[in-house]
């Protein structure tokens, strides 16, 4: 391991996964992910969680070339997701007289996942309890559902580092060369997206913290410019408007509604919308799909009629948006059915579940092929999205 260093006293021990194709079993990574874990040097020595299992040997090697002969006193566990406890038994286990510190949810989750009596190794810990390891001390935050019920942050003092979970991480290993926004807006909705209100409240409290560097547990380390990650984090947990734009997303069975899709495109860009995204939910990335729909301030979704219902892949991205709390956007809406058009009346009443969505009066209805009077249509639905 080439050490790389975060300060002189942590050290980041965590392994890049290349082959990591499918996180979680439903989001694309194309360029992996990596499992963030970080060893705190000082009179006490902390290490600041373990990684999946799929990069143990790895992870175990870089704690070894750090510690060399000395043993770590605590482990801290933020976070009981694999990705991050697989090697909890393991680094127990090889360290007999290492105490493992977490919180009363955290040893709750231990004991379901492991076959692992800590007795007295075992550390509990509460909102503003801190941990003294000599010139370090860690303050442990609370952070319950951002985006499990068990996640604790941790904030160093003394070189002002806030250890954040899940919080501010991205797809992508790190040595990945890309934008952070866009994968970390990605990673974002799709996992942590519905418990904006609880990463509201955590922000809250870091505002009172003076944070110089922010380690999270998958993406790189973020040490300059904070306030523009924060920010991010801010409009993303308030659902606030991000950019101005349309996400045109449509579900076609033979290219129909496709053909309506682009022209509707083409409409908003000729009637000066600032951006125009079309996605085809059949084949792209449905996590980006979901992403784009958090990001712009406007959406038109565009399906097929299919057994009285909506086509699949729309009605699992309407699906996705309900349960990822989607809110405060503007919609329009097109239909299309050969004999019966109905997808627009259910996609409609999938929206009304959803809080403070604005649906266009306009609903735009093909009868198999899109004819001239579909497109006189769809500018009347353009004047309305796009009327300020």
């Amino acid at each position: 391991m080439k050490e790389n260093k975060v300060t002189e006293s942590i050290i980041y021990v965590g392994a890049d996964d290349k082959e990591m194709d499918l996180f979680e079993s439903q989001y694309v990574t194309p360029n992996g992910i990596s499992y963030n874990s970080y060893v705190i040097l000082d009179d006490k020595i902390a290490i600041m969680d373990t990684v999946d299992k799929r990069k143990t040997d790895e992870w175990l090697e870089n704690i070894e070339k750090v510690l060399g002969e000395k043993e770590p006193d605590y482990l801290v566990v933020s976070h009981m997701e694999s990705d991050h406890s697989d090697n909890i038994a393991n680094l127990a286990n090889k360290y007999p007289n290492m105490k493992v510190v977490g919180n009363t949810q955290i040893f709750k989750m231990i004991s379901q996942f492991f076959d692992l009596d800590l007795g007295d190794r075992a550390i509990t810990m509460k909102e503003g309890d801190v941990l003294d390891l000599g010139k370090h001390k860690l303050h442990f935050i609370m952070a319950p559902m951002v985006h499990w019920p068990e996640v604790m942050m941790s904030y160093e003092e003394t070189e002002k580092v806030l250890f954040s979970a899940d919080g501010f991480g991205k797809f992508g290993t790190l040595d990945t060369d890309e934008d952070w926004t866009c994968e970390a807006r990605r990673y974002y909705f799709n996992i942590v997206g519905k418990y904006g209100a609880n990463v509201q409240a955590v922000l809250k409290k870091a505002a009172n913290l003076d944070i110089h560097i922010i380690c999270p547990l998958h993406g790189p380390i973020l040490d300059e410019n904070l306030e523009f990650y924060i920010n991010k984090y801010d409009i993303w947990s308030s659902y606030r408007l991000e950019d101005d734009g349309v996400l045109v997303a449509y579900a076609s069975i033979h290219g129909n509604t496709e053909k309506a899709a682009k022209k509707m495109a083409e409409i908003l860009e000729e009637k000066g919308a600032k951006k125009v995204v079309l996605t085809d939910l059949s084949r792209d990335d449905m996590a980006e799909a979901i992403e784009d729909a958090f990001r712009y301030d406007k959406i038109i979704v565009a399906a097929s009629t299919y057994n009285m219902g909506i086509f699949p892949c729309m009605e699992h991205f309407l699906l996705h948006l309900l349960g990822k709390n989607y809110q405060n956007r503007k919609v329009g809406i097109i239909e299309n059915g050969s004999w019966a058009p109905n997808s627009g009346k259910l996609m409609k009443e999938m929206f009304e579940k959803m809080k403070d969505i604005t649906i266009c009066n306009t609903t735009v209805t093909i009868k198999s092929a899109m004819k001239q009077e579909n497109i006189e249509q769809m500018n009347l639905l353009a004047d309305e999205l796009l009327k300020q």
